[in-house]
């Protein structure tokens, strides 16, 4: 086997990359190019080429470190808004919409299974595209582990064709509008929101505020008590697997029974959206090129199923 510039038991070299890369996806995110590409791709192609030009190694147990830590506590971190009854009450026919949506996702999914081979892991990978179609990158981050697919040339091909499906996608719906007969059925509503801003950017107006350090301090201890007892829980009842989804239900829980006090520690986002990032970093870092130009193509069709479905 071909060792790397870095070896795997350089820890600290390979958080100096693993942040760096992380870094450079945020700074990308305030470029025109980078804002097209998304600060996450970005990311991933900095630890992508560097694994594959064997500066860095593709496995290392640092990257077990932010498997085994940073995702789960990540998770709640990007849910202290999660505050259910006020998502019900403000969503309004949004909501019914989309449910209609996950639903539709989830039968383009059982479809896009059966049709298109995609191997042992195939089951993983569709639970991930179905996941992350209804719930966002947040829910592609659990799924994968909670699936156990740590595969980095798998998921990074998956981020690959799901960038490149939605960006396809997504130029049909703006192009909906122009369309001369829908616009008589369906009126014009102009939305407020900067739909041009990243899913995981952390540079709008409320970012700039300083941070209180007993917020982010408070914020990571909230979340480490989350995984302390998700995971504890998970184990008691013999749902070994399951330790991000318990982790996801009490967090849930405590941000609509206490809406008001989680919603304004508002480091913990920030936090969280920087976890995601060396997230993909590691996953960057654990692809190989071929296979992800070998399975790339089927991720793109077998994505784009799930969306037409």
């Amino acid at each position: 086997m071909a060792t790397s510039l870095i070896n795997p038991n350089q820890d600290f070299a390979l958080w100096a990359v693993l942040l760096s890369a992380a870094t450079i996806g945020f700074w990308a995110e305030r470029t025109p190019w980078g804002a097209k590409l998304s600060g996450a791709v970005v990311t991933i192609l900095v630890t992508f080429i560097l694994s594959n030009l064997r500066i860095i190694p593709p496995d290392a147990p640092t990257y077990g470190v932010v498997w085994s830590y940073l995702v789960p506590l990540a998770i709640p971190l990007l849910l202290f808004q999660a505050d259910l009854f006020r998502i019900v009450r403000e969503a309004g026919p949004t909501l019914i919409a989309y449910g209609i949506g996950a639903v539709g996702t989830i039968l383009g999914t059982v479809v896009a299974y059966y049709l298109i081979p995609l191997g042992e892991e195939g089951w993983k990978l569709a639970a991930i595209f179905c996941a992350t179609y209804i719930g966002g990158s947040v829910n592609f981050a659990a799924t994968a582990e909670s699936t156990g697919l740590r595969a980095g040339d798998l998921l990074s091909a998956g981020v690959a064709a799901d960038n490149l499906v939605m960006t396809l996608y997504f130029l049909v719906l703006f192009s909906l509008p122009s369309i001369k007969w829908l616009r008589g059925i369906f009126p014009n509503q102009r939305s407020h929101e900067n739909t041009h801003s990243s899913q995981f950017s952390i540079f709008d107006s409320q970012s700039r505020q300083q941070l209180s350090v007993f917020k982010i301090s408070l914020a990571l201890a909230i979340s480490m008590i989350a995984c302390a007892v998700g995971y504890g829980l998970a184990s008691w009842l013999g749902f070994n697997k399951g330790g991000i989804l318990v982790v996801t239900v009490l967090i849930v829980m405590l941000a609509t029974v206490f809406p008001s006090y989680l919603s304004r520690i508002t480091a913990a986002e920030k936090i969280g959206y920087l976890l995601m990032q060396v997230f993909f970093a590691v996953i960057g870092a654990s692809a190989n090129v071929e296979i992800v130009l070998r399975v790339g193509s089927v991720l793109f069709i077998f994505a784009g199923l799930i969306l037409a479905i």
